[in-house]
């Protein structure tokens, strides 16, 4: 996973509540045997109506979705994050997340951005008022600002979490990081122990 400390760019208004994760990437996407191709099948079912907001032009190349609330609902579908990252988008902002979507999100490398309904709903209004909205998530403080409209808040970020994106480490990093007390227990553990070779 990649380090995250600034995602900054324009944004795409998807103005919808409840959007499950079926509705991000529908199951019929879920044979694919490798983990490339997924950005095709985002939204996919909403894709057919050339209306849609992520048909329009004036969204092309957005880097962050402002979403409606309770964002990312159902299943556990990691898929959903892999779509929405392999689109192009870095973070997703909404005044609340499903649980199961928030931690597939940090794990993957996705900032969820939670933010009060009322700050939701102004980016909303002011990504469609002017598409070229220019948006700055800082995770290091923890912080969303958008300097055309005045805005700037605060978002909470576990500290754990934090450190994941500043330090770019997925659950592998994780467990690389004890690479030094892995190998010094293995060297040291009693060859009675049942092993996995």
């Amino acid at each position: 996973m990649d380090a995250v400390h600034i995602v900054s760019g324009t944004a795409v208004p998807l103005d919808r509540s409840d959007v499950d994760t079926d509705q991000i990437i529908p199951s019929d996407w879920l044979k694919q045997v490798s983990r490339t191709g997924f950005e095709k099948g985002l939204f996919s079912e909403w894709r057919d109506d050339r209306d849609f907001v992520l048909n329009q032009e004036q969204y092309a190349g957005a880097t962050i979705l402002v979403a409606g609330p309770n964002f990312g609902t159902g299943s556990s579908r990691e898929h959903a994050v892999w779509a929405i990252q392999q689109y192009g988008f870095r973070a997703v902002v909404s005044p609340r997340f499903g649980d199961i979507f928030r931690n597939n999100s940090t794990k993957n490398g996705l900032v969820p951005v939670v933010v009060p309904p009322e700050v939701g709903e102004q980016l909303l209004r002011a990504v469609e008022a002017d598409p070229t909205l220019e948006i700055t998530i800082d995770v290091e403080r923890r912080t969303l600002e958008a300097p055309a409209i005045g805005l700037s808040c605060d978002f909470p970020l576990d500290e754990s979490v934090r450190h994941r994106f500043l330090e770019g480490l997925d659950d592998i990093g994780l467990t690389l990081k004890q690479g030094e007390a892995i190998d010094t227990y293995e060297a040291t553990r009693p060859t009675w122990y049942p092993t996995t070779a």
